[in-house]
Order: structure tokens, then C-alpha cells, then sequence
């Protein structure tokens, strides 16, 4: 029997690379790519931080096709929905019944993506939805997953964790009342190692800084001297 058609949302972050962990061990879909917005202007993946070659390894190391979406800095939202529905027509085109998407509880998040998919022929699909994030967290860690804080709110976080490792540690350093996985904007992360990769992204942490209000650390290829052109730590970590 012919497997329902999926992509899945792709920030380069642990929910997301877990939520491709969940689906596989679910067997229930056939993950057809990755979608990732992109910067265009400074080759990162939006928000995040990441660089585009980071994000390329992943989906490498996934064994899966990227989707990117680029994306203007800023990004006005009719632009960000003008391109995100060509990218849905583009997948509908291809037969894609099912878009997957890493979000855990944030009900106005969930809503936002069911109405952009409404009307489309495209269901969308929360497999991680509802699980309690400190467990979740722990499962993450149990199973080999490795994951760097790309991006801090200093307004809900010390800036010093950007750049930690998501683990034990930082779990137990979080404040009180921030969510173990960042739900809700506390941090974002770039996951290098887990059982969603068929080997690890040889990755180090370069330079920190602040832009937009946001604390970002640059993540660079392991192999590559931390000095490395791409725009610089501080070059549009901001995504629309």
C-alpha cells in the first residue's frame, strides 16, 4: 500500500529533528523533503541563525531533499504567505498529502498553520503535539540527540546559555517557568547529532552576539576556521 506523501517543517532545531524521528518510527508517511525558510539576504535559516551549509549538511545526514523558501529581511507577512503558498502548490503538484510540523503546544501556532493549509489538499500533522516538554526534553537527550542554543531571549534567559549544549545541565540551569524545550520563544537550537541523522555535523560555536534583541552564537563547521567569511556572527540572524 502507497504511503500518504509528507514534508516536514525544518527549522534545523531539536523539535523538528525529533518530530522526523517520530515519523519514521511511526511508518506511516512517506517523508518526500525538508522545509526550511531561508534568509535570502544572508544565507541563514530564518530565526535560527543557521548557516544555509549547516542546514544542507543536515538534510544530508537525514538523507532527505531540502525545500528551501527564501524569504526578504525583513519579511512582511503577505510576502511570507505569498511564498509560502507557492511552495504549497509546488508540493500539491507533486503529490504531497501530509506537511509535518515540530510545534508542542502553542494552540495559536497550530491554528496559524491549519489555516494555511486549508482549502489546500495538504493535512497538517503534529506528531509531537501535547507531550509534556520536560519529558520530551529527556527523551531527546536519552536517545543521542545533540543540539547547540543558537538563539536567547534575554528577556526570558541569561544571554550566557547562548551557544550551550542543550542538556542535562542546561535543563537544570533554566529558570523557573521557562519551558524545557523553548516552546515558548526562550531559545532556539541547532541539532548535530541524534538518531534522525545516519552520522554526526562536526560543528563548533564561533563568535555570540546581540541583534534585534535576540542573543545570537554563530555555529560553524567543525573543519573550518572560526575567522570564516558567510556573513559574520552578527549577519542577518534574523529571519522574517
Amino acid at each position: 500500500m502507497t504511503k500518504p506523501r509528507l514534508l516536514l517543517s525544518w527549522s534545523s532545531g531539536k523539535d523538528s529533528a525529533w518530530a522526523l524521528h517520530t515519523l519514521r518510527q511511526s511508518r506511516r508517511y512517506d517523508i518526500v523533503g525538508l522545509v526550511t525558510t531561508v534568509n535570502e539576504s544572508f544565507n541563514r535559516v530564518a530565526m535560527h541563525g543557521v548557516r544555509a551549509e549547516l542546514l544542507a549538511a543536515q538534510a544530508d545526514a537525514a538523507g532527505l531533499p531540502l525545500w528551501p523558501v527564501p524569504l526578504p529581511h525583513p519579511c512582511p507577512n503577505d510576502e511570507y504567505e505569498t511564498r509560502m503558498r507557492a511552495l504549497i502548490e509546488r508540493a500539491v503538484a507533486e503529490g504531497v498529502t501530509h506537511m509535518a510540523f515540530g510545534d508542542l503546544f502553542l494552540p495559536d501556532v497550530r491554528a496559524y498553520r491549519e489555516r494555511q493549509l486549508a482549502g489546500t489538499g495538504i493535512t497538517p500533522v503534529f506528531p509531537l503535539w501535547g507531550r509534556d516538554t520536560a519529558q520530551l526534553a529527556r527523551a531527546m537527550l536519552a536517545a543521542g540527540l545533540r543540539a547547540i542554543l543558537t538563539c536567547v531571549d534575554p528577556k526570558r534567559l541569561p544571554a550566557a546559555l547562548a551557544g550551550r549544549a542543550f542538556d542535562e545541565r542546561l535543563l537544570a540551569e533554566l529558570p523557573a517557568g521557562a519551558d524545557c524545550c523553548g516552546e515558548n520563544g526562550e531559545f532556539h537550537t541547532f541539532c548535530h547529532a541524534g538518531p534522525m541523522f545516519a552520522r554526526p555535523i562536526g560543528v563548533k560555536t564561533g563568535p555570540v552576539v546581540e541583534r534585534d534583541g535576540f542573543v545570537f552564537a554563530d555555529v560553524l563547521p567543525a573543519e573550518e576556521p572560526g575567522e570564516r567569511g558567510g556573513g559574520g556572527a552578527a549577519g542577518g540572524l534574523m529571519g522574517g
